[in-house]
C-alpha cells in the first residue's frame, strides 16, 4: 500500500512516521523547506512511545507528478484545508482512498464534494504533539489513537486493509462502523474544551475553581450536545462518562486552540465554533438568543481581528 501523508507537522510526521518506521511504503507531501530538513535531518520524533530518528525520508513536492497513491492521510488544519488539497489532487486515483483525520465536520463536506464520497472515509485520532524550535516532533503523552471507518457504515476490504497498515505501527487503531457519530462525539467534546478553555484563558482545574466555573462548562457542553442531537447524533452513556470524567474533574487540560491564542497564532475557531454554531440553528441559543457558545466564538474572533491588525 502506498501511502501519502499530506504534511509532515507534528500528526501527520508522527503517524507517517510511525508507518515509515514499521516497513510501510510513506511518502510525505511537504514544503520546499521542510523537504530539505527531512532529506538533512531525518524525521525527528521524542515520544514517551519510543525518540525515533527516520533517516531517508520520502517527500514529494506540490506540482511534482506521480502514480496516484492508495491511501492519503489528511492531518492538516482546517484553515488550511483548500491548499492542502490542491497540493494533493493530482496525486489522487480511481481506488484511492482519503482518510482525513481533522476535527469538526465542515472538511467531510468539502472532499466528498471534490472527490466524491466513495473516496473519503470518516475518521479522527487523539494525540498531543507539537513541533519544536527546531521542527522536531515532540509527543505529549502516550496516546496515539486512530479510529476510522466508511461515512455510510458498514465494513469493507479497504478499511480491513488500512487497518492492517495501521496496527503495524502499534497504534490504537479501532474500526468503527459508525464513524459519523464518533466525529460528532469528538466535536462536542472538543468544542467543549475550546470553547470553556479559551472563554476563560485557563485549565479545566482553573475554571472549576473559579464561582460558576462547574456551570460554565455544564452549560458549553449542553449547547455542544443539543446541536449534535439536532441533526440526529446523539451521545450515549459512553460518552457522558468520558466527558464528565474529563471536562469536570479538575486537571491542568486545555484546549490546543488556547495554547494557539497564547502563541499569537491563528486559531480554528470558525471550524471547531464557527460551523458548529451555523449547523446548530436554534438549538443553542441562550435565553435572549446568545450562548455561552456564541460568546466564545465571538471572543476568538475578536481576538483574530487584534492579530490581524497588529500583525
Amino acid at each position: 500500500m502506498r501511502i501519502l501523508v499530506v504534511g509532515a507537522g507534528a500528526v501527520g510526521g508522527y503517524f507517517g512516521g510511525r508507518l515509515a518506521a514499521a516497513g510501510q511504503d510513506v511518502t510525505f507531501l511537504v514544503r520546499p523547506g521542510r523537504a530539505e530538513q527531512l532529506q538533512r535531518e531525518g524525521l525527528v520524533i521524542r515520544s514517551p512511545r519510543g525518540d525515533l530518528t527516520l533517516p531517508d525520508v520520502k517527500t514529494i513536492l506540490a506540482g511534482v507528478s506521480a502514480e496516484p497513491f492508495d491511501l492519503v492521510l489528511l492531518s492538516c488544519k482546517a484553515y488550511s484545508l483548500d491548499d492542502a488539497i490542491d497540493s494533493f489532487a493530482p496525486l489522487v486515483g480511481e481506488s484511492t482512498s482519503i482518510l482525513p483525520m481533522l476535527n469538526g465536520m465542515r472538511h467531510i463536506d468539502v472532499l466528498t464534494e471534490k472527490f466524491g464520497a466513495s473516496r473519503v472515509l470518516g475518521g479522527q485520532c487523539v494525540i498531543a504533539a507539537t513541533l519544536d524550535a527546531s521542527k522536531h516532533i515532540v509527543h505529549l503523552n502516550d496516546m496515539h489513537a486512530i479510529t476510522f471507518g466508511e461515512l455510510e457504515g458498514g465494513s469493507s476490504e479497504r478499511v480491513a486493509a488500512i487497518a492492517e497498515a495501521l496496527k503495524t505501527a502499534n497504534f490504537d487503531t479501532l474500526v468503527s462502523e459508525k464513524i459519523l457519530l464518533r466525529m460528532w462525539e469528538k466535536w462536542v467534546f472538543l468544542a467543549t474544551l475550546a470553547a470553556s478553555t479559551c472563554l476563560m484563558r485557563g485549565a479545566v482545574g482553573d475554571i472549576l475553581a473559579a464561582p460558576d466555573g462547574k456551570r460554565v462548562i455544564e452549560n458549553l457542553l449542553g449547547e455542544c450536545r443539543a446541536v449534535a442531537e439536532s441533526k440526529g447524533f446523539t451521545m450515549g452513556p459512553d460518552f457522558d462518562a468520558r466527558a464528565t470524567q474529563t471536562l469536570l474533574t479538575p486537571s491542568p487540560l486545555t484546549a490546543s486552540m488556547l495554547r494557539d491564542v497564547e502563541n499569537r497564532s491563528h486559531t480554528e475557531a470558525d471550524h471547531i465554533l464557527g460551523d458548529l454554531i451555523s449547523r446548530g440553528g436554534d438549538a443553542q441559543k441562550g435565553e435572549h438568543g446568545l450562548s455561552l457558545l456564541r460568546i466564545a466564538y465571538s471572543h476568538l474572533k475578536t481576538y483574530e481581528a487584534r492579530l490581524t491588525r497588529t500583525n
